[in-house]
C-alpha cells in the first residue's frame, strides 16, 4: 500500500520504549483532486494514521514536518470499535515500511546514516553499484 500527500502532523508522538525501540505516530491527509467541468476542485479529505518503528521512526521525526508532502509505503489495516455512547468508529492505519519526502514539488538531500561500526560518514555511499 502506498499513500502520498501532505503531512498533517508529525513528531508529536516520537518516543522510545524501555527495550529501546523508537516509535513515531503521525497523520497523513489525502485530498483527491476532482475534475469539475473545465476546472478542478478538492474532494473529501481522508486522514491516515501512520506508525513508523525503530530507525525509520527516528528518521521520520528528524526529517519530516507538518505540511511536507510525503510518500509512505506500508501495511494497511482497518480497525473498528464502538464508543461508550454507542457510535461506531473506524480508523485506517498504515504500519510504515518506508517513508520519505515527495520530490514532485520539493527537493531533498539524502544523507546516509552511519553504520554501527562507525566506518561510514554522512553523505558517502560505500555500497558497490548494482550493475
Amino acid at each position: 500500500m502506498s499513500v502520498r500527500r501532505d503531512l498533517a502532523h508529525v513528531g508529536a508522538n516520537l518516543c522510545a520504549f524501555p527495550a529501546g525501540a523508537a516509535v513515531c505516530n503521525f497523520r497523513l491527509a489525502v485530498t483527491p483532486r476532482i475534475k469539475d467541468g473545465e476546472g478542478w476542485k478538492d474532494g473529501e479529505t481522508s486522514f491516515f494514521r501512520i506508525t513508523a518503528w525503530r530507525q525509520l521512526a527516528e528518521h521520520v521525526g528528524d526529517s519530516l514536518g507538518k505540511g511536507d508532502r510525503v510518500i509512505v509505503l506500508g501495511q494497511l489495516k482497518t480497525r473498528s470499535w464502538e464508543t461508550p455512547e454507542g457510535e461506531r468508529r473506524t480508523v485506517v492505519e498504515v504500519t510504515a515500511e518506508e517513508a520519505g519526502p515527495s520530490l514532485k514539488w520539493a527537493t531533498a538531500k539524502p544523507e546516509r546514516t552511519g553504520k554501527s561500526n562507525g566506518t561510514a560518514k554522512a553523505g558517502q555511499v560505500n555500497d558497490d553499484p548494482p550493475f
